[in-house]
């Protein structure tokens, strides 16, 4: 892959952060103003500029926030390439992902949003005393405003860290040379998705969690069918051992251990980006880490104020920003009648194999002391799996697997994990169902089609539907069958 004189990041920044764009003049007052143009701040914008209210946005450094320029898209344009490449070369892959991106950009340019009605300044946004946004000298009269700064990487204070320049979630993606080798802090979904590309380019990885599996929040399972897929990309783990300093610029060392490395890569959490907004001159109250505090209707301290996304949650999503962003428009357009707190918010690790889930995990359940069925099917005992040339190591649940928890005795979903290939995909229905409180009975009388993976959703339906019958409607079915005695 070549592309002689092409540099995809500059095109990129032209259009997300043009370095020759005049901040317009602003207008005497605005219905929203929106501070931070990640997902759920360009999702406000543009969702009420569509609907006619006048809009001012501002952005302190690239639009389309960690996203489109350090999370997401990056991400998952460095696995697609490694696992679909032959001997994946790291400028080739890094190349690939600067060409996802520069492509994406037009959709979340300063251009399209000017053009769709929206005042676009770039710079920082700080609150004054009357809750009112200034961009410099520029002030920004709003009816409403929405905070949606988001969050950055948390680089915590292990002794030594900070002194050896650690990469983040924010410079990893702009590596122009392919270290020898990478010590990557926490194995969560970051840790563990940025630890395969890595051993899949050829750059020895050690991965380091405190807890005694990665994914700890995930299933045991997910947790050990992943384990097993990045021992077997060349990955070394060390878990539940942790980070006691960081010696030099790579030395990482544990209770048990002394590894050194030649960078280091944290993904160990989130902060939110609230400092230096003045927020308490606007009386915006933050929590002890600095999230900001709002309710099920997404209004903070100040009424007048609302927030989205990575600076009000723990839960940190895309998809749950642009939903919140969504409610948002309602609540500071209308009358304020949306509600996020009731949200099925699914997640996915998208290593191979894929880990999605929705809802409660088992372990969450029972420490609710919720009572609850389990129902699980692993996908080799699906027609479509079966045809499918798997390698003879691979461990079952790596070809797919399905786990789904409902209420006792009620056709209704708590939970679900799937492991395998396109476990999000996958998800996808159960997402469906649980939002619109639909049950697996309804699964059980959907068609799929045949021979699918989906075809999962319709096996459980049916092990669902198996477990209704019970004693007193199996008398029933039997004198109703005595009944209707065929005759010879």
């Amino acid at each position: 892959m070549s592309y002689p004189g092409v540099d995809f990041d500059v095109q990129a920044w032209q259009l997300l952060s043009p370095t020759d764009y005049v901040n317009p003049q602003p207008q005497s007052a605005y219905h929203l103003v929106v501070v931070g143009a990640g997902p759920a701040g360009l999702i406000s914008a543009i969702g009420a500029a569509g609907l006619g209210a006048k809009v001012a946005l501002v952005e302190r450094h690239r639009m389309g926030g960690d996203c489109l320029n350090v999370g997401c898209m990056p991400s998952k344009s460095l696995l697609a390439f490694t696992e679909h490449q032959t001997n994946p070369d790291f400028n080739q892959a890094f190349e690939w992902l600067r060409q996802v991106r520069a492509g994406i950009a037009p959709h979340d340019s300063v251009e399209r949003y000017t053009d769709a009605g929206v005042d676009v300044f770039l710079g920082d946004g700080e609150f004054n005393a009357s809750g009112d946004v200034c961009v410099g000298d520029i002030v920004l009269k709003g009816r409403r405003v929405a905070i949606c700064t988001g969050a950055r990487a948390a680089v915590p204070g292990i002794p030594g860290l900070r002194e050896s320049d650690p990469l983040t979630n924010e410079t990893v993606f702009d590596l122009r040379e392919k270290p020898e080798s990478l010590a990557i802090l926490g194995a969560g979904a970051i840790g563990c998705e940025l630890a395969q590309v890595f051993a899949r380019l050829g750059v020895r990885v050690e991965l380091f969690e405190m807890a005694e599996r990665v994914l700890p929040n995930e299933s045991q399972l997910a947790s050990a069918t992943v384990a097993a897929a990045l021992t077997a990309a060349g990955v070394t783990l060390h878990l539940g051992d942790p980070v006691q300093r960081v010696n030099g610029s790579g030395s990482i060392v544990t209770n048990n251990a002394s590894v050194t490395c030649e960078r280091v890569l944290v993904a160990l959490g989130r902060q939110p980006n609230t400092a230096g907004m003045n927020l308490e001159s606007a009386g915006v109250r933050v929590d002890e880490q600095g999230f900001i505090v709002s309710d099920a209707k997404l209004r903070t301290s100040n009424k007048k104020i609302f927030a989205a996304g990575d600076c009000t949650t723990r839960s940190q999503f895309t998809h749950h920003a642009d939903a919140q962003a969504r409610a948002l428009i309602q609540n500071a357009l209308f009358f304020p009648t949306a509600k996020v707190d009731g949200l099925i918010v699914p997640h996915c690790t998208y290593t191979y194999p894929e880990v999605a889930s929705v809802g409660l995990s088992e372990d969450q359940l029972q420490a609710a002391g919720t009572l609850y069925e389990d129902y699980e099917i692993y996908f080799d005992e699906l027609d479509r799996t079966k045809a499918m040339p798997f390698p003879e190591d691979l461990p079952r649940a790596a070809k797919g697997h399905a786990r789904i928890f409902t209420a006792k005795g009620k056709d209704r979903i708590l939970g679900a994990t799937i492991v395998g290939a396109d476990a999000g995909e996958l998800l996808a229905p159960i997402c469906l169902l649980m939002t619109q409180d639909l049950g697996l009975s309804a699964a059980q009388r959907t068609i799929f089609s045949y021979p699918t993976r989906s075809e999962y959703l319709k096996r459980l339906g049916d092990a669902y539907n198996r477990g209704r019958m019970t004693p007193f409607v199996a008398r029933l079915f039997q004198r109703w069958m005595a009944l209707i005695q065929p005759r010879g």
